[in-house]
């Protein structure tokens, strides 16, 4: 067992690898991507300091089906796979955590999957902000405009012509790669149903 400091952008487990490390966030925010053939890739679900990646690995050897990456810069304690698997054979109560944990990162999934394919851009990069800013514990957030249209799944053009529009309701400051909200309440407002969604299912983990 260690404990590590992640860099924005590092890779932890590629889609098609096995898991071979479970990883438990102290701060910063982990992006789960479902990756496309083409290489392009989309944010499914996220995991901060109140979950886990790997889990599933607890319950035998595990092939991650997404890409994970450091969303935030992070601070985990990563345990081997092997381990962690003698410890949930150990213990009933860990398995039981293990499966409904991946249970909420399934809900998740279907959440940002539906929220995706019928929600305009600006709900979803609204709904976005204040999931992010939750997750880490942060009103601060330093992404670069690249690092969000992958998140995202638009074009970089895009996620700057949002980005300006938001910042002119004075909900954000947005610059050099920095993103700090400024009022919380118009962001809820103008935020798509799925936020109120994902919101009350992340409190049930804390």
């Amino acid at each position: 067992m260690v404990v590590e400091q992640l860099a924005q952008g590092t890779v932890l487990v590629e889609a098609g690898e096995e898991t071979d490390s479970v990883y438990f966030p102290h701060r910063g925010m982990l992006s789960l991507l479902a990756v496309l053939k083409d290489g392009r890739a989309i944010e499914t679900a996220t995991v901060g300091r109140e979950g886990v990646v790997g889990a599933m690995a607890g319950l035998g050897v595990h092939i991650s089906h997404v890409r994970v990456v450091v969303q935030l810069q992070a601070e985990v304690t990563k345990i081997p796979a092997s381990r962690f698997r003698k410890a949930t054979g150990d213990s009933a109560i860990l398995r039981t955590l293990c499966i409904g944990y991946n249970e909420i990162l399934l809900s998740q999934a279907r959440i940002n999957v539906a929220c995706n394919a019928v929600h305009v851009i600006e709900a979803r990069f609204y709904r976005w902000l204040l999931q992010t800013a939750d997750t880490a514990g942060n009103d601060t957030i330093h992404l670069t405009q690249q690092f969000l249209a992958e998140m995202l799944g638009v074009r970089r053009t895009s996620v700057t012509e949002v980005a300006r529009k938001v910042q002119d309701t004075g909900a954000i400051h947005y610059s050099r790669g920095e993103i700090q909200i400024l009022d919380r309440q118009i962001l809820e407002r103008l935020s798509c149903e799925c936020y109120a969604t994902l919101f009350e299912q992340s409190k049930g983990m804390r």
